[in-house]
């Protein structure tokens, strides 16, 4: 069936090392590791590497939110991401870091190799600051308006609703996402990559088969808008690599992100022998190499990463393969509705083949997004694997273990139905090529229903009553057995666990593509037992709720505490657990007069305010500015909380908190009390 063996390397995109790995990840996870298991079931020589993107921004901050290094932040994610992709069967060769001496040495020697050849551009740019945390922002860090297509909450580099790359000065009304603030703008020395150097080249790759169709048509969108420098430096304080002729410059982390691909593959390397680095990645290697990536980070990966390898004189990708998003019940995942189902959620509740199967089941080449409709989850899994697949193998186990000592007929009674499975095997091993799992999978489904409909035709329950059958009822249920096996052998790179224990029962070693074409003819095979059981709809229901659970204890364990309104940034957080109205009587809520007011000299939001409590004054900074000017709230009348403990900030003591309420931005108003009212009166 097989040609020479190939030489292989596949790696995934890198999930990033600052939160759990959930379903939606898992499609490509699952899509990848189904094609690599299907190339070693073909006999190629073939390396599935994958690694923790550790670096930026969000790590670093998160990590001094939980008051720890950012090294033992990744190292404990690392272990809870490998232990997730584990139990999803996930077959990597090596899964590794970013954040590791590999990766170093190889963004030094491709950023050096590229600055060496006249691709890196430096120059001193206007930068956003964030001036509450003392910071340059990262791309990430910044949101507002995306300049193309006028969606609102977009991040500073890319636009999640249309695609569309740009900088962040080009965001319309942007805000700091750490802070709050808007941001300012200040000057910093950076690095540039000439990506407008490698367009020739980047036309004629994209167009030459390497790429879905689709996919290549939304790059050429890029090329006719034409292509930008990419900045690849980022100002401390940064977690990552530092730029070698730069100190206090880091490289930003999507130049070393995808070369973690290669970090990773050079680590097993190391690690094994006879596997050489430069055989898969020098200019003209014969190997190939593909990648496997969410359709949302196909700019970075088909034009910046083969013109970064380009200019470094390493080979390009042979192919990307992009996939479309996941959805649920047809409704973006929703940790309201518990669809945001995190892959620990999934095995706490369900068989990890389960969701393997499904997807399978749903992929195709494109870019199209798949849909986890739960009902027809259960039913597919329930009817396809449980009622067709199993059930082949359940129905005759039990008459040749009991009447014939666990051993098939010396011969095999229908060659003809045997040759047809067999016959298929081509198909099926092109649809799994091409990456059309679910056509693969409608086929061998196929192949089921007629081994099912043999046993409803030969009855061996009826046969197995008749004297002088022995030999017949043999035969047929030795044909059943090795139907099931060459089922299973299709399925083992959908059901990797599912097939290892069908093997045991098989007594026969890990299957092999070419395996399935000769029969089991007089062989022992063990006491069958059950390979899987039915999907309940309790389970599904459980394991939803367990979702909506995880939601809940995110809101309560979340060791930072939430910036407040004196702080000037608003938040679309989730609602908050509940209180006892005894925790709401404690604030006292008291009328106040605005005797001062005036502008807090390097904040973009805050105003000083100088409140009059009857009596008592108190000094409060209000993130109100963008909506009032400071003339005009002298002598007015607001709510404010009087009990708040003082709190110091970076431009003095604030000692309340005044209520203010409104979408934002103008649409901000500090409550008024009715008139009448005097400072110092209490608010019930």
């Amino acid at each position: 069936m097989n040609a020479t063996p190939r030489k292989i390397l596949i790696t995934s995109a890198l999930p990033y090392a600052n939160g759990p790995i959930h379903i939606g990840h898992l499609v490509e996870y699952i899509q990848t590791d189904i094609w690599a298991r299907f190339q070693k079931m073909r006999g190629h020589q073939c390396h599935y590497v994958c690694a923790d993107d550790a670096h930026g921004t969000p790590i670093m901050l998160r990590a001094r939110q939980e008051g720890i290094e950012p090294e033992a932040l990744i190292a404990r994610v690392s272990e809870e991401h490998q232990a997730d992709f584990a139990a999803f069967r996930i077959g990597f060769d090596n899964y590794h870091s970013t954040h590791s001496e590999e990766n170093r040495e190889l963004s030094k020697t491709i950023y050096e190799r590229n600055r060496d050849a006249g691709h890196i551009a430096k120059r001193m740019i206007t930068q956003a600051y964030d001036p509450v945390e003392n910071m340059f922002l990262p791309d990430r860090f910044i949101k507002g308006t995306c300049p193309k297509c006028g969606a609102e909450d977009q991040y500073g580099d890319n636009c999640e609703i249309c695609g569309a790359s740009y900088s962040p000065a080009e965001l319309k009304d942007p805000v700091s996402a750490v802070s709050g603030a808007k941001p300012e703008e200040r000057e910093s020395d950076h690095y540039f990559f000439k990506l407008a150097n490698f367009e020739a080249m980047l036309k004629q790759w994209t167009r030459a088969g390497h790429l879905q169709q689709e996919m290549a048509n939304k790059l050429g969108e890029w090329f006719e808008s034409g292509l930008q420098e990419w900045d690849i430096s980022r100002d401390a304080p940064y977690f990552g690599f530092e730029i070698p002729d730069h100190p206090g410059k880091f490289f930003y982390v999507w130049l070393d992100a995808p070369i973690g691909y290669m970090a990773s593959f050079k680590n097993l390397c190391e690690r094994t022998e006879g596997l050489a680095f430069d055989d898969y990645w020098q200019a003209d290697s014969d190997a190939e190499v593909y990648h496997f990536i969410g359709k949302d980070i196909v700019y970075f990966h088909c034009l910046f990463w083969p013109a970064m390898l380009e200019g470094a004189g390493f080979r390009k990708p042979t192919a990307v393969f992009a996939h479309g998003f996941l959805t649920v019940d047809g409704q973006k995942m929703s940790k309201s509705r518990g669809t945001f189902i995190k892959a620990r959620t999934y095995l706490d509740h369900l068989n990890p083949e389960y969701l393997r199967y499904y997807f399978a089941a749903k992929l195709g080449a494109g870019v199209d997004d798949i849909d986890l409709n739960l009902k027809d989850f259960a039913q597919r899994v329930n009817s396809d694997l449980v009622g067709k697949v199993v059930n082949i193998a359940s129905r005759c186990a039990g008459f040749i273990k009991k009447r014939y000592d666990g051993r098939l007929s010396s011969h095999l009674a229908e060659a003809d139905l045997f040759n047809q499975f067999v016959e298929a095997g081509d198909s099926i091993a092109e649809r799994f090529e091409k990456r059309e799992f679910s056509r693969a999978v409608r086929e061998i489904m196929a192949l089921a229903d007629r081994a099912n409909q043999y046993i409803d035709e030969k009855q061996p329950w009826v046969i197995a009553k008749q004297e002088g059958k022995e030999q017949e009822l043999q035969d047929i249920c030795s044909v059943g057995i090795n139907l099931f096996r060459v089922l299973i052998g299709y399925l083992r790179p959908i059901l990797p666990a599912t097939a290892t224990a069908s093997e045991a029962f098989l007594q026969v070693k890990p299957l092999l593509w070419d395996d399935l074409q000769n029969p089991l003819i007089g062989h022992q095979i063990s006491k069958f037992k059950p390979l899987m059981t039915r999907v309940e709809e309790k389970q599904i229901a459980a394991m939803l709720e367990h979702s909506k659970e995880d939601l809940k204890q995110q809101a309560t364990q979340q060791s930072k505490p939430k910036k407040t309104a004196t702080e000037g940034h608003l938040s679309n957080d989730p609602i908050a657990d509940t209180i006892e109205f005894g925790d709401f009587a404690k604030l006292d809520l008291r009328i106040a007069r605005i005797v001062e007011a005036n502008h807090v000299e390097g904040a973009d939001k805050l105003l000083q305010l100088t409140l009059d409590l009857g009596g008592e004054q108190r000094n409060v900074f209000a993130g109100i500015k963008s909506a009032y000017q400071p003339e005009n709230l002298v002598g007015r009348l607001t709510v404010m909380v009087a009990n708040l403990a003082p709190r110091k900030m970076r431009f003095g003591v604030s000692e309340g908190m005044v209520l203010a309420a409104g979408p934002g931005g103008k649409d901000l108003f500090i409550l008024n009390p009715d008139e009448g009212a005097e400072p110092g009166m209490r608010v019930k």
